[in-house]
């Protein structure tokens, strides 16, 4: 077998359409870090969204870390990064660059098989739920209502999500409003849910989550800090919505430590060391009983979602949508309120780089 040649690395910053906010952060673009993978004629690609300064760890030190692998051993380069990044400090940007190349390494097993991830993962086609989320805190409510019956009358997408905790949770009556803006929106045909981004206070998330159930909103993620898992554990005990998060996870151990406080675990696939690592902590959460949702990055995370009992659904998050529609062919179709991965036969995860599209975006 023919070891790895290559991993190559690039960079592409896309403008939001317009300034974006959730409760805790606010940001006018989003940076993709790209991976790629080379066999002969076989190119993998993998992702992560964060800081460009991710492509030098892939180049500088995960790179020749990688390549002469056989491409096949992707659990043995998984461990191999994680062992070698020991002093680099692998949560944050560290584990993104891993979680790239790691997704790379599994497309790129994909097109040498010539099939579709959910193949190889042992599963056939069959349809993930998506739920549509955005609803950013700077939206109007014309804003917010044109997305929400975007994803609910033209996608028939039976369940959406808005940001609240607006300003670190300061601005609580204008986060009510635009939920109950939501909920008319949207009227009792689609599930409604919410995410504050770790925005509110422990007691203070407590109140809100009461009143969210009396909007029926059955989805409450990060009341408080993710960090927090002793508050994240008191809210999820005193409210009905169910308390979520996850998405800051970046190894397995870090899980374990969060399944206690959650009524469902989120997880993302590039930021928890890619397909291998989302796969376990999946594995970790059907242990305990507990469904998985995908966080983000939904064309990345769709064959995974396809391939376990115990997902939930998967995040048909606005921007990432928008750029991986952008950079990529072979992109997905949520109509009707799912995504069907490895339908088409397409081998890995079934999408190419749009290099005309994409280059207008490129910086590194």
């Amino acid at each position: 077998m023919t070891g790895i040649e290559r991993i190559d690395v690039r960079v592409y910053t896309v403008p939001t359409e317009s300034p974006e906010a959730d409760g805790t952060l606010a940001w006018d673009s989003t940076t993709l870090v790209l991976a790629e993978a080379v066999v002969g004629p076989h190119t993998g690609l993998g992702w992560t969204y964060g800081a460009p300064a991710t492509a030098a760890v892939i180049g500088g030190e995960l790179a020749p870390l990688v390549t002469g692998r056989d491409p096949h051993d992707t659990s043995g380069a998984h461990e191999a990064m994680n062992r070698a990044v020991r002093n680099s400090g692998r949560p944050g940007l560290v584990a993104g660059a891993i979680s790239a190349v790691d997704l790379a390494l599994w497309d790129l097993r994909g097109h040498l098989f010539g099939l579709p991830l959910t193949r190889l993962l042992g599963a056939a086609a069959r349809p993930v739920a998506v739920y549509g989320s955005g609803g950013f805190t700077t939206y109007t409510g014309e804003q917010q209502e044109h997305q929400l019956r975007q994803w609910t009358e033209e996608q028939g997408i039976p369940r959406v999500k808005i940001k609240i905790g607006e300003s670190r949770g300061t601005r609580e009556r204008r986060d009510l409003k635009r939920v109950r803006a939501a909920r008319a929106t949207i009227g009792d045909r689609a599930e409604l849910y919410t995410d504050a981004n770790g925005g509110y206070r422990r007691k203070q998330a407590v109140r809100i989550g009461r009143a969210l159930a009396d909007e029926g909103v059955s989805w409450f993620e990060e009341p408080v800090s993710s960090d927090d898992l002793t508050g994240l554990r008191y809210v999820r005990d005193a409210v009905t919505p169910d308390v979520t998060a996850g998405e800051y996870g970046y190894d397995l151990q870090y899980f374990a430590r969060m399944i206690p406080a959650v009524d469902c675990l989120q997880a993302d696939a590039t930021r928890c060391g890619g397909l291998t690592g989302w796969l376990r902590a999946a594995a970790l959460a059907e242990a305990h009983g507990l469904d998985v949702s995908a966080h983000c990055a939904p064309h990345l995370h769709a064959h995974a979602a396809a391939a376990v009992p115990n997902c939930r659904h998967l995040e048909w998050f606005h921007d990432h949508v928008r750029i991986e529609r952008l950079l990529f062919d072979g992109t997905l179709d949520p109509a009707g309120g799912t995504v069907t991965p490895g339908a088409d036969g397409a081998p890995g995860h079934g999408l190419r780089l749009a290099q005309a599209r994409a280059e207008v975006y490129r910086t590194a």
